[in-house]
């Protein structure tokens, strides 16, 4: 995955060479405008950037700083993207933007806790073999018919990533796939039957990891920032585990049958006996046996967390919220003995939580400087009160989102864009929660670069397609993606309650 950026000259990428420059030169110029702001605002007569009662007075105009800074690192990736949010972490104080004891109180927030209780959840289910059970079992339903398989496949991984990280779904079932295609023969970079296979887990994950919180950290990052957003509003009400879900899973399966779809036509089988595959995945399924026990306490501890999650969704009742309820069930795999620490603890991605934790950060200091609160009225008029605008405001950054997050992490585009939805929402009186769910969704579209999520980073490795097979069918998915969104926010919203 560290390798995703380097897709060489054969597949229709950018020559390294200019490569190069152009991420030196979006450095120069980030680098260069976030000193300029730095200087301007502690040795300025008063801040470019001015909030009115903000403490100190360079803070707000630091924050824009920081903020470029790490924009700039993110998209260039010329450091590790968890190595950028600490040097966020590092820079919060020292810029000025906050005390040390703040910066670090952002960063050890309750999002990053809820992402490491799923971490160890889907560990579990990796190392004691229940997530390939339940993939094998999945994918054998599937077995009669070449493009029967592909949709298998994608409704296997869209499913997965309700309940786990959509990165972890595709890691998963990636070897099992590899496995049917080279049961059947399949030549990597010629099989368009290889594309269909890898494209379909990849975009799979990726459509079902923004049904619920679990299928990727962008969600948990977000419903913090709009937890903190209404905090500071005086505001309680927030969105729930089950909330989230109704609002998405209409997509979601439009979206899913829409890559099943595309991926068919953009891409013709020559496959057209399956037989082997079948066998493969039907033997697999013999070898595995009967469920051993801790699978089936594993399942049982599954279930109670995601019926405690269900229950208390977003709220916090009785001390129990979706951090908390993430913390005891990842004890309670060590408690009934499911999981051993040492067996367990490699499978957990230590530099992500690092980096969600940084971008939090960073976000925060956005959202309490109020930075973006003068760039939105800057940016935007005052239109309280006209859905017209409303819509095409969420539209926009809608697009903004999708065409960042194709560049950097998505949850990095979270913590970018978010903070400045809420300042447009303060101008324009739209629902903080619609803004959060455009801006979370919408960061979830990205299906033409490798970069643009882990899925697509982990079967473009695959070797059976290259960035020239996928970037025009991509954008098809994207602009799919984007029209469904739209539809679901001006006709499928406001009927569950949810006004832009």
């Amino acid at each position: 995955m560290r390798g995703s950026n380097a897709a060489g000259n054969t597949d229709g990428s950018v020559p390294r060479g200019p490569r190069f420059v152009l991420r030196l030169l979006l450095l120069v110029v980030t680098f260069a405008v976030a000193g300029v702001l730095v200087v301007q605002a502690h040795h300025g007569e008063t801040p470019w950037i001015g909030i009115e009662d903000a403490k100190p007075a360079h803070a707000p105009q630091c924050a824009v700083a920081l903020f470029l800074i790490a924009l700039g690192l993110w998209v260039t990736s010329v450091i590790p993207l968890a190595a950028t949010s600490l040097l966020v972490l590092a820079l919060l104080p020292v810029l000025g933007v906050s005390d040390s004891k703040q910066a670090f109180a952002w960063f050890g927030n309750r999002a990053v806790f809820f992402i490491l209780g799923v971490f160890f959840l889907a560990a579990a289910m990796i190392t004691t073999g229940l997530s390939k059970r339940l993939t094998h079992l999945l994918l054998q339903r599937f077995d009669r018919r070449p493009m029967l398989l592909v949709a298998g496949v994608v409704c296997s991984a869209s499913f997965l990533a309700f309940w786990m990280p959509a990165h972890a779904v595709a890691a998963m079932m990636y070897p099992i796939v590899q496995e049917i295609a080279d049961a059947l023969g399949l030549v990597k970079g010629k099989s368009n039957y290889g594309r269909l296979l890898f494209l379909g887990l990849a975009w799979g994950a990726i459509v079902g990891g923004m049904t619920t919180f679990l299928g990727g950290a962008r969600a948990p990052v977000a419903l913090e920032l709009l937890q903190e957003e209404l905090s500071s509003h005086g505001e309680a009400a927030s969105i729930t585990f089950m909330g989230w879900m109704i609002a998405t899973l209409p997509l979601v399966v439009v979206l899913t049958a829409a890559v099943i779809v595309l991926l068919r036509l953009n891409f013709k089988p020559e496959v057209t006996e399956i037989r082997q595959a079948t066998t493969f995945l039907d033997a697999q399924v013999r070898e595995m046996g009967s469920m051993s026990r801790q699978e089936r306490r594993l399942a049982g501890l599954g279930v109670v967390t995601i019926a405690a999650w269900i229950a208390f969704g977003g709220r916090a009742v009785g001390g129990l919220d979706l951090a908390v309820i993430g913390l005891i069930a990842a004890v309670m795999l060590f408690v009934l003995r499911i999981a051993e620490w040492q067996i367990i603890q490699p499978y957990i991605n230590w530099g992500v939580i690092l980096m969600y934790g940084g971008a939090i950060a960073m976000a925060s200091a956005l959202q309490h400087t109020e930075a973006m609160h003068w760039f939105a009225g800057k940016l935007l008029p005052h239109n309280a009160g006209d859905p017209t605008m409303k819509f095409w405001i969420i539209a926009g950054l809608a697009v903004v989102t999708i065409v960042l997050t194709e560049c950097v992490s998505n949850t990095a585009a979270v913590a970018v864009v978010l903070p400045v939805g809420f300042a447009i929402c303060d101008n324009n009186d739209i629902d903080r929660v619609a803004m959060t769910l455009a801006v979370t969704l919408s960061a979830g579209m990205a299906f033409s670069l490798p970069m643009g999520s882990p899925p697509n980073a982990i079967c473009y490795f695959s070797g059976y397609y290259g960035v020239r097979h996928v970037l025009w069918v991509g954008m098809q998915m994207t602009l799919i993606a984007l029209i469904g969104f739209l539809l679901l926010v001006r006709f499928y919203w406001p009927l569950i309650g949810i006004e832009p």
